[in-house]
């Protein structure tokens, strides 16, 4: 192929962070056509650059995630061998690669080995008629598929359970099965292996030596070649480095500075979203991990134990998500995660429904406007992670419609008048095993929320109220009965009491389907004021 390939790469919507325009705009700058595929509006993204539509590949209905982490990884997978089916003289790229110089096949073949033993699909070109590309397509068809490159006593295991009439998706299948597992088999199984690149050519620096793309002056010359064509740069990994260690950008001085100033990205300009995991807790958190022997750690028996100290023992908790996502619900302010973890661990490899109201801190009741442009959602992302089968849904008045997971529903709304609440509701199909207010706080919104919500709850579910002890100047209306206190009388008299009789005929009218209510001083600490409210439905 005398033409250069057409580069082809999948951004499902929202913002492009630095590390993402870097990537992008090098293969631009190495003169490839790229085209940047998407299904939502996009933000960031660098000039030169093509768009498509997804859907024209994949239709974004049905879509495929890992079971155990909510990630996207297996419909990008199917995209990407689509993509190439669909698509003469392209080459499949990652957001993450990095072009160091111009790709060219002779054979429209392109990939390389990252180890001794696998090859990655990050960078991935196959020709429309490649064997592996078929067997790959035939294979990826059936969402039930049994992977044979997972040894004989796997086989034999998804073998049964189908025989048995319980077949096992592919999302509960191990991370990678549609990816770098699946091309490396069918790689050797077609013969084509031989076309697969040295590392130095795709992957010169491994998962391992990531770090070393930070390091201030450090000598590249042991890892990146004359030969090197692309380096991947571990997303998502790099993302929580960046954050958590590097203070959000890279040193000017490190390789990765020194490529943003070759293509002009400026950081600021586009920031990567501050939800990225400590370094040293890099591994996922596994539901059954045994608990560590409490002799691991030298303990201080007169000071506190740190939170950071206990990260990943036991089964997967709470406080270790919320401090990763910096949810101000974490050990780090109010340390509801604590409370939350003992109520939600039974539920959380069920099929439940989830709400929570406010999304990320600093609205309206801190003076921002509701229009804000919001850059998180951390606690939508904590939840997506300890409820791996929930469907979690979010009520704002700012705009988090950008936040894309198949798992995530968001409605829009100011919860100002009842009205509002109960138009947003009816966009609600479902039923709800926990609701949680964390919005503005201010006493009314508190209690229109409640009044409109509560009878979205099942039988046995929890509404919760957070920040009692808090109202917003700007928003409280004078005069009203604070949440607190109403739920105060409610449970010292068995009666509610409001400044309001309307409002407290509404609330008492409510009273037989309480199961139990609860209220929870600010860190537990009975002498400090009422922080969070719980109640339990019969």
């Amino acid at each position: 192929m005398n033409q250069k390939p057409v580069i082809g790469m999948l951004w499902m919507e929202g913002s492009l962070s630095f590390l993402e325009q870097l990537c992008i705009k090098s293969f631009v700058d190495a003169g490839h056509t790229t085209v940047l595929y998407h299904y939502g509006p996009l933000k960031n993204v660098p000039d030169g650059v093509e768009f498509a539509d997804a859907a024209d590949i994949l239709p974004r209905e049905n879509f495929l995630a890992h079971e155990r982490t909510g990630s996207p990884a297996l419909h990008s997978d199917l995209f990407r061998y689509r993509l190439l089916e669909q698509n003469d003289n392209m080459i499949w790229a990652d957001t993450d690669a990095y072009c160091m110089k111009p790709f060219e096949t002779p054979n429209g073949h392109f990939y390389g080995w990252e180890s001794e033993k696998h090859v990655n699909g990050g960078v991935l070109g196959l020709p429309r008629d490649s064997d592996t590309l078929r067997a790959l397509l035939a294979h990826t068809s059936d969402e039930f598929a049994i992977p044979a490159w997972y040894g004989e006593d796997y086989v034999k295991e998804l073998e049964t359970a189908r025989d048995a009439g319980n077949p096992v998706h592919v999302g509960e299948q191990p991370w990678g099965v549609w990816g770098p597992h699946a091309v490396t088999h069918f790689l050797h199984a077609t013969g084509e292996i031989e076309f697969a690149l040295p590392q130095d050519r795709l992957y010169p620096f491994t998962f391992k030596d990531r770090r070393m793309m930070l390091k201030r002056k450090f000598d590249v010359s042991p890892y990146i070649t004359e030969n090197t064509c692309s380096i991947h740069l571990y997303g998502r990994r790099m993302r929580a480095r960046l954050v958590e260690k590097e203070g959000g950008a890279p040193h000017p001085k490190s390789l990765l500075g020194r490529l943003l100033i070759k293509h002009g990205i400026d950081p600021d300009l586009a920031p990567i979203p501050n939800k990225g995991r400590p370094e040293r807790n890099s591994k996922p958190i596994a539901k059954d991990t045994p608990a560590m022997p409490a002799t691991t750690i030298d303990l201080d028996p007169a000071s506190p134990v740190p939170a950071s100290e206990k990260y990943g023992r036991g089964k997967i908790n709470l406080t270790d998500l919320a401090d990763r996502y910096n949810s101000d619900k974490g050990s780090k302010k109010h340390r509801y995660s604590e409370l939350y973890q003992m109520l939600f661990l039974p539920y959380r490899d069920k099929n439940i429904s989830f709400l929570e109201m406010g999304l990320q801190i600093g609205g309206p009741e801190h003076g921002k406007h509701a229009d804000r442009t919001t850059t998180d959602a951390p606690s939508v992302r904590m939840w997506l992670e300890f409820f791996p089968k929930a469907q979690i849904h979010g009520l704002d008045v700012s705009d988090f419609s950008w936040f894309s997971d198949p798992r995530f529903t968001f409605h829009r709304c100011d919860m100002d008048t009842r009205e509002n609440i109960r138009n947003a509701a009816r966009d609600m199909h479902d039923e709800f095993d926990i609701i949680i207010d964390d919005a503005s706080h201010a006493s009314h919104h508190q209690q229109n929320g409640f009044l409109e919500l509560f009878g979205k709850l099942k039988s046995g579910g929890m509404y919760i109220i957070e920040d009692l002890r808090w109202q917003p100047d700007t928003m409280e209306k004078p005069g009203i009965t604070k949440t607190a206190a109403l739920f105060q009388s409610y449970l010292k008299n068995g009666v509610f009491s409001h400044s309001d009789s309307k409002t407290a005929a509404e609330f008492n009218a409510m009273r037989l389907d309480f199961s139990g209510a609860f209220i929870f001083q600010a860190q537990f600490d009975k002498t400090r004021r009422d922080q969070v409210l719980i109640v339990h439905k019969r």
